[in-house]
């Protein structure tokens, strides 16, 4: 493991004197393999935020949205979840293939719980891994670092309505959506994948 908090961290545990705490929070709850409740919990998400940085360190944070299941543990140190046909910007893959450092915070509103996951990110195009996933462009695989609960007390309970009908799953096929079909998009849109390396 390496050491969870920096100078600025250090500088406001000690002006509100949470130093003591803040390392038993961390001797106690952060770990860098997942156990079986992590992975329960990661694979009952249908949504996540994710944060990136770019080269130069400046943030990004995406929501990522999906049916249960769409993030998957695949051992004790790896998950990986689709990367679906969105707007095309790239911002938060892009951000991952010149800084591989991101961070995943998952949240139940129904049942307030979270967990969050930092890790170092790999992008994959490789036919087996993409067809696991049903509507994947990419899958990016994360190899964590730290894993970790917070605590729920400010998290309001809502309710899930409806999971989102672009959200892929076996035998569905999203519509397009109304943007993609407005004039001054629709003439942008992408073609086919170029080929090259991730």
């Amino acid at each position: 493991m390496t050491n969870l908090y920096h100078s600025g961290a250090r500088h406001l545990q000690d002006r509100f004197d949470s130093r003591r705490i803040a390392d038993r929070l961390e001797q106690v709850t952060v770990h860098d393999t997942f156990t079986d409740d992590d992975r329960a919990f990661i694979e009952r998400c249908s949504m996540f935020f994710l944060a990136t940085a770019d080269a130069d360190g400046r943030p990004d944070c995406s929501y990522k949205g999906g049916r249960p299941g769409f993030v998957r543990v695949l051992d004790e140190q790896t998950l990986a979840f689709p990367s679906y046909d969105g707007n095309g910007m790239f911002r938060s893959l892009g951000n991952t293939v010149v800084n591989p450092n991101l961070g995943m915070l998952f949240i139940d509103f129904e049942h307030p719980n979270r967990l969050r996951v930092n890790g170092i990110a790999s992008l994959h195009d490789d036919a087996t891994l993409v067809d696991a996933f049903d509507g994947a462009q990419l899958v990016v695989q994360v190899h964590a670092e730290r894993i970790f609960p917070n605590c729920p007390r400010y998290i309001h309970r809502m309710q899930l309505v409806e999971h989102s009908v672009y959200a892929p799953s076996p035998g569905h096929v999203p519509p397009t959506p109304e943007w993609k079909k407005m004039e001054v998009f629709r003439d942008y849109l992408p073609g086919r994948p170029t080929g090259g390396a991730l």
